[in-house]
C-alpha cells in the first residue's frame, strides 16, 4: 500500500472546512494533516506538515489565499496548491495561475470529483474545472504581455517575464534556459526593481496593463 496523499485544507468557512477535512480523511488513500481558517496559520505550522497539496480559497480573512501561495512557492516551490473557491472571474484565475497555483477548481465540484483532481495534482497534473479551463485557454491564445515601453528589460529578462507568465516555476525556467536556479532569481530580482513591483503576479498584472 502507498502511503496516503497529504492534504492540507485552508478555508474560512466553518461548515466547509470541516466537510473537506471529513471527506479527505474519510477516503482512502488520503490524509488530512491540518485544515486551517486563516493563511497565516496555515504558514505557521506549514513547516512541520509539509503535505504534498494544499486546497486554498481565494477571499480569506486576513492575507488572501493568492498572497499565502506566493509565500509557500518561494519556500516550498515543490509543494502543489489547488484554488478551491467560488470565484470564476478570468483575473482572480489569473493571479492564482500567475502566483504559483497549479490546480484551480470551483467549490461545487463534486467530492468524487475532488479527490481524483487531488490525486492528479499529486501526480504531476494540473487540474481545473471546465469552464475553468475554457477560460485559461482563452487567455493564454492571446499574446499575455507586451514590453513596457517605460521600462527597459534586457531580451532575457523578457524572456524569464514570458515564462512566468507561464506558471512556470523557477527551476524550470532554469531547466528550459540551461541557466542555474540562482541565477533566474537574479534576473526575476532585476525585473522586479525595474518594474517596481513585489511579487510575479504584480510583475505581471502591471505588463498587462501596458
Amino acid at each position: 500500500m502507498s502511503d496516503p496523499i497529504r492534504v492540507m485544507v485552508v478555508e474560512d468557512d466553518d461548515a466547509i472546512r470541516n466537510g473537506l477535512h471529513l471527506l479527505i480523511d474519510g477516503s482512502e488513500g488520503y490524509s488530512c494533516v491540518a485544515s486551517c481558517r486563516t493563511a497565516e496559520e496555515a504558514l505557521e505550522i506549514l513547516p512541520g506538515l509539509l503535505p504534498e497539496v494544499v486546497l486554498m480559497d481565494i477571499n480569506l480573512p486576513g492575507m488572501s489565499g493568492i498572497e499565502c501561495i506566493i509565500c509557500i512557492k518561494n519556500s516550498w516551490p515543490e509543494l502543489q496548491v489547488m484554488m478551491l473557491t467560488v470565484f470564476d472571474n478570468s483575473e482572480e484565475i489569473f493571479k492564482s495561475l500567475s502566483a504559483g497555483a497549479t490546480g484551480y477548481l470551483l467549490k461545487k465540484t463534486p467530492p468524487a470529483k475532488l479527490l481524483e483532481a487531488i490525486r492528479e495534482l499529486a501526480s504531476g497534473g494540473s487540474p481545473m474545472s471546465g469552464e475553468i479551463a475554457r477560460k485559461v485557454v482563452q487567455t493564454f491564445a492571446r499574446p499575455v504581455f507586451h514590453s513596457v515601453s517605460s521600462v527597459s528589460l534586457t531580451p532575457r529578462e523578457e524572456e524569464i517575464l514570458n515564462y512566468l507568465s507561464k506558471g512556470f516555476l523557477y527551476k524550470e525556467i532554469a531547466s528550459e534556459l540551461y541557466i542555474s536556479i540562482e541565477t533566474v532569481r537574479t534576473h526575476v530580482r532585476k525585473i522586479y526593481q525595474k518594474l517596481q513591483v513585489r511579487t510575479r503576479t504584480e510583475a505581471l498584472l502591471k505588463c498587462i496593463k501596458h
